[in-house]
């Protein structure tokens, strides 16, 4: 069973349609705590803002079960960012599952934000990229992006070099989108289910 965290954050659709192509058939959205903790993986998908998000975690309870699930969990997006220690985006307190700050681009001549499209990966770090290459492309749409920290498993450039994904015990996080990510995302989720 696989649980998808049901916490207003949008992306839903996506991620069960891209779950469903690589075979994915017991996936459920739910922001019932015991069905989190009974789920044979989480993730936590999210499209918006970082404190309007983690408000709503922490709302429903979740921002403080999720620290606490023990089986694999992956952090999309701005859920990835949620798992991050805070966020210059509304100078938000997240999770802490991982060391890192989230820092907003500084938009340049050269430097659009937000970053917005194809983007490479390097320096791949995890069983999550079994049988990819370095500078696989990835989807991205951000304004926000992890720094690099001791838990950074792949790194991604625009402007400045950050976190594409990162890992700590059982977590996981792409700040990059797999859903949207064509057969590169497709074997990163498929790698995850694997876990």
């Amino acid at each position: 069973m696989i649980a998808l965290v049901d916490y207003d954050a949008g992306n839903i659709r996506s991620v069960i349609n891209a779950l469903s192509r690589v075979g994915a058939a017991d996936v459920y959205l739910t922001a019932d705590p015991d069905k989190l903790r009974s789920a044979d993986k989480v993730i936590l998908p999210g499209v918006g803002e970082a404190s309007t998000a983690m408000r709503a975690l922490t709302n429903c309870g979740l921002a403080a079960v999720i620290p606490t699930l023990t089986q694999p969990v992956l952090g999309i997006c701005v859920g990835a960012q949620l798992m991050c220690a805070g966020s210059q985006e509304g100078n938000t307190r997240c999770m802490g599952i991982f060391p890192a700050e989230v820092r907003r681009f500084k938009q340049t001549p050269e430097q659009k934000v937000p970053h917005m499209g194809w983007n490479s990966l390097m320096d791949l770090r995890s069983p999550l990229f079994a049988g990819l290459t370095e500078d696989a492309y990835v989807y991205f749409v951000h304004s926000y992006y992890p720094q690099i920290c001791a838990d950074t498993i792949a790194v991604s450039h625009h402007g400045v070099d950050f976190s594409a994904a990162l890992s700590r015990d059982n977590f996981f996080a792409c700040q990059f989108h797999p859903e949207k990510s064509g057969a590169v995302g497709e074997r990163i989720l498929k790698n995850f289910l694997r876990l």
